[in-house]
C-alpha cells in the first residue's frame, strides 16, 4: 500500500499560526491516488526536527515524501527545486538557536536536487488557476534543512521515493493581524511592506493535493 509522508511545522517567530500545520490537519488520514496521507508536525528547532523525520521516512518508507512550510510575503505557491548544505538563520528557531553559516550536515553534499515532477506539478496547478512558481532557494532556515535531510533520508532508505518542498504565503487572517500590528506601531507605511500576500486554506489546501496526486501518479 502506497504511503505520502507530508509534513509541516509549528508556529514561530512569534506567530500564533502557520499554514503548513493547518493544511496538515486538513489532509491527514485522506486518500490521494489511491495513497493513504500520513502526516508530521515537526517542531521548529533544527535540532529536534532531524530525528522525527528521519525516523518518518525510515519507518513508513513512503512513496512521496512533501514537506511545506510558510515563506512570508510570498504571493503565491512555491515549489523548491533544490535544497543546500546550510543553515544561516536570521532568526532564531523555538528553541533558541542561531545558526550561522554551519553545515545541515557536515559529511553531506553541497546540495540536493528534488526528486518530484516539478514541472508537470506547476503545470497541474495553473491549469487549475492556482498561481505557483518553481524557485531555486528554499532559504538556509529550517525549510531548507527539512528538505536536505528528508533527500538524504529518501536516498538512505532506497527505494526510489519522490521527495520536495512547497512553500505556502500567509493564511489571511495572519496578514490582517499583521496590518492591525502595523497600524498601531505607526513606525512603517504600509506600501514600504513587501510582506503582506496571502492565500486562502481551501487553495493551499488543494495546492497540496494536486502537488501529491500528480506526484504519487509519476511514481
Amino acid at each position: 500500500m502506497a504511503d505520502i509522508l507530508l509534513t509541516g511545522f509549528q508556529p514561530y517567530g512569534g506567530r500564533q499560526l502557520n499554514p503548513s500545520a493547518e493544511v496538515l490537519r486538513a489532509l491527514g488520514g485522506s486518500s490521494i491516488e489511491g495513497a493513504t496521507v500520513r502526516t508530521l508536525l515537526l517542531p521548529c528547532s533544527f535540532t529536534a526536527a532531524k530525528d522525527p523525520l528521519e525516523q518518518a521516512i525510515a519507518t513508513h518508507r513512503p512513496t512521496v515524501v512533501l514537506s511545506t512550510g510558510l515563506w512570508p510575503g510570498e504571493p503565491m505557491i512555491r515549489l523548491e527545486r533544490v535544497a543546500v548544505n546550510r543553515a544561516s538563520f536570521e532568526i532564531p528557531d523555538n528553541d533558541g538557536a542561531l545558526l550561522l553559516d554551519d553545515p545541515v550536515d557536515a559529511q553531506g553534499p553541497v546540495a540536493r536536487a528534488v526528486t518530484l515532477p516539478v514541472g508537470r506539478i506547476i503545470t497541474a496547478l495553473r491549469r487549475k488557476g492556482i498561481p505557483a512558481r518553481t524557485s531555486d532557494t528554499a532559504g538556509t532556515f529550517l525549510c531548507n534543512a527539512t528538505l536536505y535531510r528528508a533527500l538524504a533520508a529518501c536516498e538512505q532508505v532506497g527505494h526510489g521515493a519522490r521527495c520536495g518542498f512547497l512553500h505556502l504565503p500567509y493564511l489571511p487572517q495572519q496578514v490582517a493581524e499583521l496590518l492591525d500590528e502595523l497600524s498601531q506601531q505607526g513606525q512603517l507605511e504600509l506600501h514600504q511592506r513587501a510582506d503582506l500576500a496571502s492565500m486562502s486554506l481551501d487553495t493551499m489546501v488543494e495546492a497540496v493535493r494536486t502537488t501529491l496526486a500528480v506526484s504519487v501518479a509519476g511514481a
